[in-house]
C-alpha cells in the first residue's frame, strides 16, 4: 500500500513512517500548529487547501474532503493542524500579510505624514478589495475569520493600529498633526473610521463607495488633525 503526496511521488507506508520519524520538532509555531513541523509538508497542505477552498468553498469542505483531495490521510493532516479552522487561519493570515505588505510599501514611499495617512486609507481599501473579492469562495474564510474574531484578524488589526500610530506620531513630531488629543484616543478613533474598509463583512456592504470614500475620509481625518 502506498501514500501519494502532493509533489507526485509515491511512498510506502514504511517510508512515510521513516519520514515522520525524522521530522524535526523545531520552529513549531504556536497554536493552531500541532505535531512535527515539517514546513514543506505544511506548505503543501496549505497550498492544496487554498485551491480546494477556492473551488468548493470553506464552509462546505470538511477535513475528510480535504484529505481525499490532496492525497493525505485525515490523521496525517491532523499531525500538522488540529482543525479545519487552523488551516483556514493560516490561509487568512497569509492573505492579510499580503495586504500589509502592499500598505507598508505604499506608506514607506510617501515622504510626509499627511501623504502617508492618505496612502494608508487608499491602499488598505484597494488591497482588501483585491484579495477578499477576487475569489468569492476564499471570501468565506475571511468572513468566518471576521465573524468569529480569529487570532489572525486580531493580530492584523493590532498591526494596522501600530502602523497608524507610527504615522500619527511622526506627524506630531513634524508639526503636521495636533498634539492635544491623547495619541491612543486618536489612533482608536481613526481606526474606527477605517474599519468599514478593512473588515470583509463590512466592506461587502460598502462596495458602492470604495472608489471615493478612502480619499474623502482621509481628507476629513487630516482636517481634524490640523494643529
Amino acid at each position: 500500500m502506498v501514500t501519494i503526496i502532493p509533489n507526485g511521488h509515491s511512498l510506502s507506508n514504511a517510508a512515510v513512517s521513516r519520514k515522520l520519524t525524522t521530522m524535526t520538532s523545531t520552529n513549531i509555531p504556536p497554536a493552531p500548529a500541532r505535531g512535527p513541523a515539517d514546513h514543506d509538508v505544511r506548505d503543501q497542505i496549505v497550498a492544496a487547501a487554498t485551491e480546494h477552498f477556492s473551488r468548493y468553498g470553506y464552509e462546505k469542505t470538511t477535513v475528510s474532503d480535504l484529505a481525499k483531495a490532496i492525497g493525505f490521510s485525515k490523521a496525517y493532516i491532523y499531525k500538522f493542524f488540529q482543525s479545519k479552522q487552523a488551516i483556514g487561519e493560516l490561509i487568512c493570515a497569509n492573505c492579510l500579510r499580503e495586504i500589509e505588505a502592499d500598505v507598508s510599501a505604499a506608506v514607506a514611499e510617501a515622504s510626509q505624514p499627511p501623504d502617508k495617512l492618505r496612502r494608508l486609507f487608499k491602499v488598505s481599501t484597494e488591497a482588501s478589495l483585491r484579495l477578499f473579492f477576487q475569489d468569492h469562495k476564499l471570501f468565506e474564510i475571511a468572513a468566518s475569520a471576521a465573524t468569529e474574531n480569529w487570532q489572525a484578524v486580531i493580530s492584523y488589526e493590532e498591526r494596522t493600529r501600530k502602523l497608524l500610530r507610527d504615522v500619527l506620531q511622526e506627524g506630531r513630531e513634524t508639526g503636521d498633526f495636533e498634539r492635544k488629543t491623547p495619541l491612543d484616543e486618536t489612533v482608536a478613533s481613526i481606526h474606527l473610521v477605517m474599519r468599514p474598509y478593512l473588515n470583509p463583512l463590512l466592506l461587502q456592504h460598502s462596495m458602492d463607495s470604495t472608489d471615493r470614500a478612502p480619499a474623502l475620509l482621509a481628507s476629513l481625518v487630516l482636517r481634524s488633525l490640523s494643529p
